[in-house]
């Protein structure tokens, strides 16, 4: 059996950054009144003609140079997106050409802001089953291509992204003490799916939409599942909440990001949050602030880190990784 190590993150941000000021002068909003509510101060803004691949390429490059990896080496590409590129084939083929990695298989998850806990899911199976060696595991959004920039409730909240991890098989240690990922663990609830979800998209409806959102009962659920899912990896890898160095929570909002802290008695000094300058990249969200942990040295060696998020169906899940 093999334990899946995580050999570096790597990011990508749109240079395009949109100000809450900015954004006051196309919907009723403040600087203020967004900051107060969410703790977004800016977020990044894909150009034209700029894609999903494109980003989930940009950091995947920077993931890959960071690990050392060369792309003949990955056998597996997973992208988490909920804005691809076309309806098929899949984000993740064309990130595979584009970094001509020429084995193994290349596909998407769809998890909406879950998507990178499903994706790094699948890859930790699928290396602990011996299907893969080396895995380039990506959350990357174009958010901004499907919003109604009429509406302030849901416009101000998001931005533009990618985040990538590469992950490599080595031999499982026999104790928790041991560098990578500990366990995953994914749920969904489908009795939610209205309280967040696009109101059309490619596929069966042939429509266009835009993102639909019931602030309160998303708010309600993202702490309540996000911590209990954090709970149920400790208790499933006999540790507890003062094991925890690090959270790496799913970006939505700094007063969920604060509520989660306070449930799992951890102070803010321990989580990790790039919400104020990025807003919710959705898919992108934690491999993004892995990134900026790992670059500004936050991260170290032995490290235990508790990744969680909450996205539209609902799902959610969580991931510990010994860093």
């Amino acid at each position: 059996m093999q334990r899946s190590l995580v050999l570096g993150c790597g990011a990508y941000l749109p240079e395009r950054v949109v100000t809450n000021d900015e954004l006051a002068q196309k919907v009723d909003t403040s600087d203020e009144w967004i900051v107060k509510r969410t703790g977004i101060r800016e977020r990044h803004i894909a150009a034209e003609g700029e894609l999903t691949s494109h980003l989930a390429v940009n950091a995947a490059r920077d993931a890959m140079a960071r690990a050392g990896v060369a792309a003949d080496e990955i056998d597996l590409v997973i992208v988490a997106t909920s804005t691809p590129d076309n309806t098929f084939p899949a984000t993740a083929a064309r990130v595979q050409a584009a970094l001509e990695i020429r084995r193994g298989a290349a596909f998407d998850v769809q998890a909406v802001c879950a998507g990178f806990i499903y994706a790094l899911s699948v890859a930790d199976n699928m290396i602990r089953l011996g299907q893969a060696k080396t895995a380039l595991v990506i959350g990357a959004e174009v958010f901004s291509r499907i919003l109604d920039w009429d509406d302030r409730g849901t416009c101000i909240l998001f931005g533009d992204g990618a985040g990538a991890m590469v992950l490599r098989g080595v031999e499982n240690g026999t104790d928790n003490a041991a560098r990578g990922v500990l366990s995953t663990h994914i749920y969904s609830d489908g009795r939610y799916y209205d309280m967040l979800y696009v109101d059309g998209g490619p596929g069966s409806t042939g429509t266009a939409g835009v993102l639909r959102m019931e602030g309160k009962e998303v708010f309600r659920h993202a702490v309540n599942r996000m911590a209990e899912s954090i709970e149920t990896a400790l208790t499933h890898n006999n540790l507890t909440l003062d094991d925890i160095d690090w959270l790496v929570p799913h970006q939505a909002n700094i007063r969920i990001i604060e509520s989660i802290g306070r449930r799992l008695r951890l102070s803010l000094d321990n989580v990790v949050v790039t919400v104020d300058m990025q807003a919710n990249t959705s898919a992108a969200t934690i491999p993004l602030a892995l990134t900026q942990a790992q670059n500004d040295g936050r991260l170290k060696s032995g490290n235990l880190v508790a990744l969680s998020a909450l996205g539209g169906g609902f799902s959610w899940g969580s991931a510990l990784l010994r860093w």
